[in-house]
């Protein structure tokens, strides 16, 4: 060893914060304030001590803080009304979840801690957890660090403060591969707290804009002549002081209230992020987010990935495909009603043998938009929408190679429509219990040598997108309107399933 290299044999000993004890609740409101009040004595220790040694404190100890839990006992087989998808425990036992960022889940988790209690009539219990809270995640949305850490760190920082720890960042729960024996304690959320701790930086990431500003209605999209037309309706929309909508909120969390015309809060971004994202919000969170994916199954599952663990009520899929019938014409609508999943990137997570069902609150509401943008009715509507199967493949030049065997398996399977996201979004969907749908518009015939033509591209786009657009929004909106207990279909739930929706 050169001798101006430093080994680190002896353990720093652990300093953590002073915690109150777990405490027991019967409000969900008081429950809510008293995880907030642990996640901020967790966090205010972890970044108050980072400073100190940033600004030249000494190194004397190892800086652990632990995320809060909540955890709720039943010893009763008592069935609860069999028409909820969630907020019940699956029977007698210990069920318990990691909580991060109370603040922006608020509203989520007095719900869900208000189900539990009322169909249960057991307290809720609110602790701490034995799982570190990893620096990364403590700092405030936006805070930037100055300077090398390096330079104030004599030894790793991982032997100061605790990092982000993949062997609990995962989907064990989600995939139903956790532990479920009676003598085990048993999941309370579909997702841990360091998993949505990733999942928040990530968001963050990829779309410029603060996981704060999401809404519970999603809508994705694969080309940006979508999200052209949403700035417009966007813009309209806060203009109208009946809309409902109080503010837009571009990239850099540029945000516009409503009633004014330039923004008032937020930096633009000097440069597009990878997948550039708006969101037209209401006070309740009910508004609309819309995201630019890109193109490709695995940006598909990369995103729906990160939203999912915001518990979004409903996302949608508005992109173009390809059409497989004769009786197709460029322009016509595609709502999918099942899929052949040819991506490929789910595969280890969500067998290809499982089938992704279509969910009719969904279906209903897409039929029923296109019949009133459209103003066809009934037998009419035929002329312009076909419901059907979905293929998703990885492989958008599929044409260039035999055609034998994909349009074999494309014609044995029904397959109306082809691309390369759908299938992805609603079997994350499916895997993640988030509502979901899938309206595509036919922009080409391959297999009929129906390509478009130059200039025919211009006109497709500047005509067909605007009445696109609108029917996936005016789909939501109804969606919306229905009761979330209702929207949150049983078709999502496996067998022991966790509590929270």
């Amino acid at each position: 060893m050169k001798n101006d290299e430093k080994k680190y044999d002896a353990e720093l000993p652990i300093a953590t914060p002073k915690y109150s004890g777990p405490r027991f609740f019967t409000d969900a409101r008081q429950a809510v304030e008293a995880l907030q009040e642990l996640y901020d004595v967790a966090t205010s220790y972890l970044r108050d001590n980072f400073r100190i040694i940033m600004d030249g404190g000494a190194i004397t100890q190892r800086y652990r803080a632990f995320y809060p839990k909540i955890r709720v006992t039943t010893t009763s087989y008592a069935k609860v009304d069999s028409r909820l998808a969630f907020g019940h425990l699956a029977g007698p036992g210990t069920y318990e979840t990691t909580i991060t960022r109370p603040d922006l889940f608020a509203y989520y988790l007095r719900n869900q801690i208000s189900l539990l209690i009322n169909n249960h009539g057991a307290p809720v219990e609110i602790g701490l957890s034995e799982i570190p809270i990893p620096l990364h995640f403590a700092f405030p949305e936006g805070q930037h660090i100055d300077g090398a850490i390096e330079d104030h760190f004599d030894r790793p920082l991982r032997d100061v403060f605790d990092t982000p720890d993949l062997s609990v960042t995962d989907d064990k729960i989600a995939n139903g591969e956790y532990d479920d024996s009676p003598s085990i304690v048993q999941p309370l959320a579909p997702f841990t707290a360091p998993r949505v701790d990733y999942s928040l930086h990530r968001l963050s990431h990829y779309t410029a804009t603060s996981p704060l500003h999401f809404q519970n209605y999603i809508l994705f999209t694969n080309y940006q002549f979508y999200m052209d037309e949403f700035v417009e309706f966007a813009k309209n929309a806060i203009a109208d002081p009946d809309s409902g909508y109080d503010a837009f909120i571009e990239g850099g969390n540029l945000t516009t209230k409503s009633g004014d015309v330039e923004p008032s809060s937020g930096s633009p971004v000097t440069r597009q992020p990878q997948m550039p994202t708006y969101h037209l919000t209401r006070p309740d969170k009910s508004g609309i987010t819309m995201i630019n994916i890109g193109v490709g199954p695995s940006n598909a599952k990369t995103i729906t990935d990160h939203v999912a663990v915001l518990r979004p009520h409903t996302w949608l899929m508005l992109g173009h495909c390809a059409g497989l019938r004769n009786s197709q014409s460029l322009g016509d609508y595609v709502l999918a009603h099942g899929y052949v999943r040819e991506d490929n990137v789910l595969d280890a997570d969500l067998p290809i043998w499982i089938p992704i069902p279509p969910l009719a609150e969904v279906q209903i509401a897409l039929e029923q938009a296109v019949a009133e943008i459209t103003g066809l009715k009934e037998y009419d509507l035929k002329k312009v929408m076909r419901t059907g199967t979905v293929a998703t493949i990885d492989n958008r030049n599929w044409e260039l190679r035999d055609q034998k065997g994909p349009i074999k398996r494309l014609s044995q399977s029904r397959a109306i429509g082809l691309d390369m996201e759908s299938a992805t979004i609603a079997a994350n969907g499916f895997r993640f219990r988030v509502p979901y749908g899938t309206l595509l518009c036919v922009s080409d015939k391959p297999l009929h040598g129906e390509l478009k033509l130059p200039g025919m591209a211009t006109e497709f786009y500047s005509r067909q997108v605007s009445q696109h657009l609108k029917i996936g929004i005016r789909a939501l909106e109804k969606v919306r309107e229905m009761p979330s207990e209702r929207l949150h279909s049983r078709k999502l739930r496996s067998f022991n399933e966790t509590a929270f929706q």
